[in-house]
């Protein structure tokens, strides 16, 4: 068993990258409990285990004094000098203990902590790995799915894609491969648990970047992103640079850059709105492609505006199901209230608040 066990540690450091000495370490506390939760022992013991021969040795430690109050953990200094002349009060001395049958329950001691070992190493090779990804774009293979994930592959691991991080009426199926944006990776008890969206904002700045050079260079910046995954997105970019327009160096020559984002979102519709450090400016970009006459801030509420349209731009500047004007607001992080150039007194404007 000991020249198995030493061998099991060699490999395990090949095989798994788990240092030799960190199991030794390990197995030794390990067994320090086996001994005293099999031999009813309290008494202060040590486990020396032999990296080399695979011996395994019980000490029991006891300390110097001049009068012995409890013999588990203490000698008197007379027994001590019969042992040997050198001892002095204070010192420890190690005495051998160690059961006959040891040797069994080391085995089965020695199997849980390699095991136990191998799972930590694992799990620790796995968090290592994906962290790196996390707010990352990777492609990953469709392996199943039930009522609550889409469960896919990465090199091998397993991630989750939870039903709000899928795109409505987006089909995945087995083996197909699809871009995902890594959102988390939690090194839960059970071992890393990896989690992935097709719905989060990240994943349209990640394809931005891979599509748009200027972006992933930091040319172009992207400063906020307002989605609704499958259906319209607005992105609001600005230049780092005088003379390259954001606008059309996302959009790309005949519109191709943007397209193959759109594309790879199943037709996810593209407003790519240029960036303003004037409020009022940034406001009126972002309900593209409306028209917007006038910007009027609110005295009494803070980041919130009422923007006056011609009236045969309401409905466009609303957007189906209030969308334009949604998105607009959680674009540029203001509420909202549209009236159109003829009412604006109406009190029955269309409003629109920034949802969280």
């Amino acid at each position: 068993m000991s020249k198995e066990l030493v061998n099991a540690l060699d490999a395990l450091e090949v095989e798994k990258g788990v240092k030799k000495e960190v199991v030794i370490e390990a197995l030794e506390a390990a067994l320090v409990s086996a001994y005293k939760r099999n031999y009813d022992q309290a008494q202060n013991v040590e486990v020396d285990f032999d990296g080399k021969k695979g011996n395994m040795n019980v000490y029991a430690v006891k300390k110097v004094v001049e009068e012995v109050a409890d013999p588990r953990l203490e000698v008197s200094l007379d027994e001590a000098l019969q042992i040997n002349r050198g001892y002095e009060l204070g010192d420890e001395i190690k005495f051998s203990v160690t059961p006959k049958d040891f040797g069994r329950i080391a085995a089965q001691t020695a199997k849980q902590v390699i095991m136990q070992r191998v799972r930590e190493a694992e799990r620790e090779t796995v968090y290592n790995k994906y962290s790196k990804y996390q707010d990352e774009l990777i492609t990953a293979e469709v392996e199943r799915q039930d009522t609550r994930f889409v469960y896919l592959t990465l090199d091998g691991v397993e991630a989750a894609m939870a039903h709000n991080d899928q795109i409505p009426n987006e089909t995945y199926r087995p083996q197909e491969k699809i871009k995902v944006y890594v959102t988390n990776v939690d090194d839960a008890s059970k071992g890393p648990q990896v989690f992935v969206s097709r719905t989060a904002p990240g994943l349209l700045k990640r394809l931005f970047e891979q599509e748009v050079p200027e972006v992933y260079d930091g040319i172009v910046e992207i400063v906020s992103i307002a989605r609704e995954a499958g259906d319209r997105s607005k992105v609001a970019v600005r230049s780092n640079e005088a003379n390259i327009d954001p606008v059309g160096t996302t959009v790309g020559p005949r519109g191709q850059r943007v397209q193959d984002i759109v594309n790879e979102l199943g037709g996810e519709n593209m407003d790519i709105v240029q960036w303003d450090e004037n409020p009022a400016n940034y406001i009126a970009n972002a309900l593209n492609p409306a028209d917007v006459l006038d910007v009027i801030f609110k005295e009494d509420e803070e980041k919130a505006c009422t923007v006056i349209v011609p009236d045969d731009q309401l409905s466009l500047a609303i957007g189906k199901r209030g969308q334009n004007a949604r998105l607009a607001a959680r674009l540029t992080a203001y509420k909202i209230d549209i009236k159109p150039e003829s009412e604006m007194e109406n009190d029955d404007s269309a409003e629109v608040e920034t949802e969280e």
